[in-house]
């Protein structure tokens, strides 16, 4: 096969160009840069064929460890995917990354997004959604962002037990405004700190973020918070795992303003962190101070049935200063998944994934609790994860497993101090009794073998 280097202009097409801008060369190009500062090598290896490259290509991803079975959560989950949702979301009517802005969007684009956000109201117990954002930290973020512009406050106060990702992504992005960022430790139990919170908050507090179920798996029913943060006059802003809506109780039905999330779980595999999908709603009192865009259902002069872009409340359609946001870009091609994630398995499916889920994690509790040395790190109630403490460390148990063909869970050490024993498990409806069996007998071996060692 030929390896004549492709290049997308002739020589004659490059005449003119050099002609035009008054050089010889592509070298000319380059000549007000000094000789001192110039690359001596770019380090590019020689072309190849196609058939050539894709060859080095499945040998370079051939060394991922792509065999490892599961068991890993923390915000993403293996989930299965119906073959159907690749191919009615890679038809060409649909098949767009690009966020549609423009109202002339196609009517197929907008009722699909119309019918994610219904969708995202029913499992949330919220009033409005939006068309979906980028993905599940920067909902949270412009979830935080939009209590401070409702109450006019400027103070963040973010449980502890909220995906430490994302409280890095707040942090980060908090930095430079006029908001004060704070935390509040994580309870002995495992769940919020009722009397921390309640002397953390103050009139200045805006917006109190929550997790359900939080980074370690815990349910909490957040009720009586919730209602502590309103006679503050803050606004609650609840971050959820939507597969968890199945069977627990939903944060609307706790109280909360403004519940956020990461949708992957719905339709998306994992992807070396996206691209994913975060989910927004709110109470309809709130709807005017959402960021992102929401479609609307609406009749034409003729009584046909149509979608619109209702509100649009970002920097290109709107004065810049009045804007909500200029970060609530989202993937449309991943609601759109979602949509016909949750449309395929239905209510009765979507049950069923959510109990297959909670059956597999109380089986695989049960298991590991007949390991020596391993005891559960919080004694509270769980969906599909857990986290559970070992007489070593979590990071070297992981390290052992991933040789192994496991991968054996989350070092909760990386992100909290003095944790460096726990490992977080997470269970979804594809793994097997045999695969948790399996587990849990090459995590007893290797914790012997590390204790061994040491």
């Amino acid at each position: 096969m030929s390896k004549t280097p492709f290049c997308a202009t002739s020589e004659q097409d490059q005449a003119i160009m050099f002609e035009a801008l008054g050089i010889e060369s592509f070298d000319d190009l380059f000549a007000a840069i000094p000789d001192h500062l110039r690359a001596d090598s770019l380090n590019i290896p020689d072309g190849m064929s196609e058939m050539e490259m894709m060859q080095h290509i499945r040998r370079v991803a051939s060394k991922n460890a792509s065999h490892l079975v599961n068991f890993c959560g923390a915000g993403f989950y293996d989930h299965y995917i119906p073959a159907a949702v690749n191919a009615l979301a890679s038809r060409g009517e649909f098949y767009t990354a690009y966020t549609p802005y423009q109202p002339e969007a196609s009517q197929g684009t907008l009722q699909a997004a119309f019918e994610y956000q219904t969708a995202i109201c029913r499992l949330t117990g919220m009033e409005v959604a939006n068309a979906s954002l980028f993905d599940g930290g920067s909902a949270l973020i412009e979830g935080a962002m939009m209590a401070l512009r409702h109450t006019r406050r400027n103070r963040v106060l973010v449980d502890e037990g909220v995906n430490p990702i994302y409280r890095e992504m707040l942090r980060t992005y908090t930095h430079n405004l006029s908001v004060e960022y704070a935390e509040v430790p994580l309870g002995k139990n495992g769940i919020a700190d009722r009397e921390a919170f309640k002397a953390a908050m103050d009139d200045q507090t805006g917006a109190v973020l929550f997790q359900n179920p939080n980074f370690f798996g815990c349910l909490d029913n957040l009720k009586d918070l919730i209602d502590e943060v309103h006679e503050t006059g803050a606004l609650a802003v609840v971050s959820v795992y939507p597969i968890a809506l199945s069977h627990i109780e939903t944060p609307g039905a706790m109280g909360a303003d403004i519940v956020t999330g990461e949708g992957q779980s719905l339709g998306l595999p994992l992807n070396f962190g996206g691209p994913y999908l975060g989910f927004f709603a709110a109470r309809k009192k709130l709807v005017r101070k959402m960021p992102g865009r929401i479609v609307g259902e609406t009749e034409d002069g003729k009584s046909r049935r149509g979608y619109v872009l209702t509100l649009q409340a970002r920097e290109q359609h709107i004065r810049r200063e009045k804007a909500t946001s200029n970060v609530c870009s989202n993937v449309q091609v991943c609601a759109l998944r979602a949509i016909i994630y949750l449309s395929l398995v239905g209510r009765e499916g979507f049950l069923e994934v959510g109990r297959d889920c909670m059956d597999r994690a109380s089986y695989a509790w049960h298991r590991l609790m007949e390991i020596d040395g391993v005891e559960p790190a919080f004694n509270r109630r769980f969906f599909n994860e857990f986290a559970i403490r070992l007489p070593r460390s979590a990071k070297t148990v992981v390290s052992e497993l991933i040789e192994q063909g496991v991968a054996g869970g989350f070092p909760v050490g990386r992100y909290y101090e003095e944790m460096d024993d726990l490992l977080l498990l997470a269970f979804t409806e594809k793994r097997t009794k045999e695969e948790i069996d399996l587990f849990a007998t090459k995590l007893e071996s290797t914790i012997n073998r590390v204790e061994e060692m040491v």
